[in-house]
């Protein structure tokens, strides 16, 4: 199976599907990381967006990521970036992927930049003939998703959860790459944190640790 992890920055993929993207490279399926964005140069120096594109790479090697690509919309000004080039990269994406399952950042997350991926996503994974993607999973961004305001529509309800218990010191260790954007506990993206939100999940399903999904759509042929 092909997999699509579709970024909006750095770290994301990571925090909210770390352990799936190891466990699919471990059972021999092909994983492709999307990051969708480059921070402006007005916010974040060159040395900076460098930086967190080596810890990527670095992180994903550790998962066994395929193929790490990255685009080039402004983050984090993706509210001003017309949302049909956003969509349209995306679907060129899959395209030349050809993935059956792609796993996106939550709508109702903080980041707007979030919420505009996941949007543009679902138009270029719209289920027509030509299209590969069979299932949209969206996944949760700890520091964006369980900030969303206190309203159902924009709540993180998950359907879909994955057994990560064999994975998730190797999530841990691709978070420890990020040393840019790692912070100390009680910080949402601590590692401590990141574990925590693992075994709770995992508690929910009775495994010693996993990771939660809203199932999106599942076409089945």
């Amino acid at each position: 199976m092909r997999i699509a992890v579709i970024a909006p920055h750095p770290d994301d993929e990571v925090l909210g599907s770390g352990g799936v993207m190891a466990r699919h490279a471990a059972e021999g399926d092909e994983v492709f990381v999307i990051v969708a964005t480059r921070g402006t140069p007005d916010l974040y120096s060159e040395e900076s967006v460098e930086r967190t594109r080596a810890e990527a790479r670095q992180a994903h090697a550790i998962l066994g990521v395929r193929e790490t690509r990255f685009l080039e919309f402004p983050a984090p000004r993706l509210d001003v970036t017309p949302g049909h080039l956003i969509a349209d990269a995306l679907a060129k994406q899959f395209q030349e992927l050809s993935p059956e399952r792609v796993y996106l950042p939550h709508h109702g997350d903080l980041h707007s930049d979030h919420g505009r991926i996941y949007h543009a996503a679902l138009v270029a994974a719209r289920p027509l003939a030509s299209c590969s993607v069979k299932q949209l999973l969206c996944y949760e961004t700890l520091s964006e998703t369980e900030w969303a305001p206190p309203i159902a529509s924009a709540i993180f309800y998950p359907t879909v959860f994955v057994d990560i218990t064999a994975h998730l010191p190797k999530k841990l260790e691709a978070m420890r790459c990020f040393t840019s954007q790692l912070k100390p506990a009680p910080n949402p993206r601590s590692l401590e944190a990141i574990e925590a939100l693992a075994r709770y999940r995992g508690s929910t399903v009775c495994v010693h640790a996993a990771e939660a999904f809203v199932l999106v759509r599942d076409v089945v042929r």
